[in-house]
Parts: C-alpha cells; structure tokens; sequence
C-alpha cells in the first residue's frame, strides 16, 4: 500500500455511497487502508455490494440505511455511523438528490429547490455539526462536503440556478464551519465539475460536445477523479489544508 495518502485503519463514514461518487470515495478510502460505514436511503442491495467488494480487500464494512433528507432522523444516522466501529475520524457528506434523471425531472421548479434544501444543503449542516462536535470531543476529525465547480460563476437554466442556489451554500458553510471546529477538526469541500454519474452517461450530443468544449483537459471527469481528491483530502497528508473549496474539473473556467 502506499504511504501517500494513507488510511490504516482510520474509520470513515460515506453518506450516499451506494452508487456514483460516493460509492467511488467509499472504495478509494478502503484501499487506503480505511474501514468504512456504507450509507444509502433505499439501495440496499447496491449498498451491500459496495460493502461486499470493501471486505473483499481485507477492511471492515458496515451499512447504515437513512433519509438525510428527514431532520428528525439525521441524529439516528449519526448514532448508527459511531456505533458501526466505536467512533468516527472522516465524514464525508456526499449524498444528494438527482434531480436530472428519473421522475424528479419532472418535479415543478419549487419542489426541486425544496427537496435540494432538505437533502443536500440542510442534511450537510446539520449532520457536519452533530459530527462536528463528537469529532471535537473526541479529538480530532475530518469533515469532507460536497459542492458544484459553476456555482460562484454561475450557470444559465433552471438547473443551473438550483445547484447554484444549493451548493454555494454548502461552499460558504464549508468555509465558516472550518473556522468554528479550528484547529482539532478539519473540514474542505470538493467542487467537481462535469462528472460521468448517470445523467452524463446519457446526455445528448450536443450536452457531450458542450463538456468537451468547456473543460481544457477535452474529457469528463469521472468519480474516481473525485475519489482519489477526497482521499488525499481527508489523509494526513493534508493537514494544513482546512476551509478549502477545492475544484477538481478538468480546468474549466466558464
């Protein structure tokens, strides 16, 4: 195993980590050498795989079922995330709604805004201060959100102005939040840009051709881009960085 961002037997917890990037980080924390807490709302069967294929190289898996997009449970989530392996060290609040695919698609422009507030914006600040606090009394930790690579630079569109909405808030919490838990937790944020999850993968041409126009490096990102970030993020290696939105985005600028 290399030394480089390494996680030996540091427990991680994942939330959303049944499919897309949040199974690509769970993966990539357990090869570094982390035992880590599968989170999902429904997918169990999808969960359970991710678990199988952490145990299959040798690190310990526990699964952990909820709606973050529910306040009144968020407490049970993160009592069940300590309980898996006696505590937790690396929180990464990944889970999110998709609301490009499937009958959310299809959801008026209020109830889109809503069910982003409820499960991507609310569920990172309430479940990063809970954690938060717990990671400051037992010493130390680290927290890892989620954000958008367009959301401070704006992008046109309905969609573009809910992520926007969304995301610059889970940024700016980012920020603040490091502040507070300085100097015994750290807490960073991912922006990713155009990721290969399930509605890249079905995008029109002229959506394909757009990524490949807008992003220097000419391809899409894919999770593990994202994963191998967040492991470097969360590691030891990178513990003079706290407070960052870090983009990872192939260098897009517009």
């Amino acid at each position: 195993m290399s030394t480089f961002g390494n996680l030996q037997s540091v427990r991680t917890v994942v939330t959303g980590s049944s499919s897309g990037i949040g199974k690509a980080i769970a993966l990539e924390l357990a090869a570094a050498g982390g035992d880590v807490v599968v989170h999902c709302r429904q997918s169990i069967e999808l969960a359970e795989n991710v678990a199988a294929e952490i145990r299959s190289i040798g690190r310990r898996a526990a699964i952990v079922r909820g709606d973050v997009g529910d306040a009144s449970k968020l407490g049970q989530l993160v009592d069940a995330a300590w309980e898996a392996f006696g505590g937790v060290d690396i929180w990464v609040n990944n889970a999110g709604v998709d609301l490009l695919t499937g009958d959310n698609a299809k959801l008026p422009y209020a109830e889109k805004l809503e069910a982003l507030l409820d499960v991507d914006v609310r569920s990172t600040v309430l479940l990063s201060k809970m954690v938060g606090e717990r990671m400051a009394a037992q010493g130390g930790g680290t927290i890892l959100n989620i954000g958008w690579d367009q959301s401070d630079r704006g992008m046109g569109g309905d969609s573009g102005e809910l992520f926007a909405t969304a995301k610059n808030a889970i940024m700016g919490f980012t920020r603040s939040l490091a502040v507070s838990l300085a100097p015994t937790v750290r807490v960073n944020c991912i922006a990713p840009g155009w990721i290969r999850t399930a509605w890249g993968e079905q995008a029109s041409d002229p959506w394909q051709e757009r990524v490949l126009q807008e992003t220097p490096l000419n391809r899409w990102g894919t999770p593990e881009d994202i994963a191998k970030l967040a492991r470097f993020l969360v590691s030891p290696d990178a513990s003079y960085i706290t407070g960052q939105v870090i983009n990872c985005n192939g260098g897009a600028v517009r």
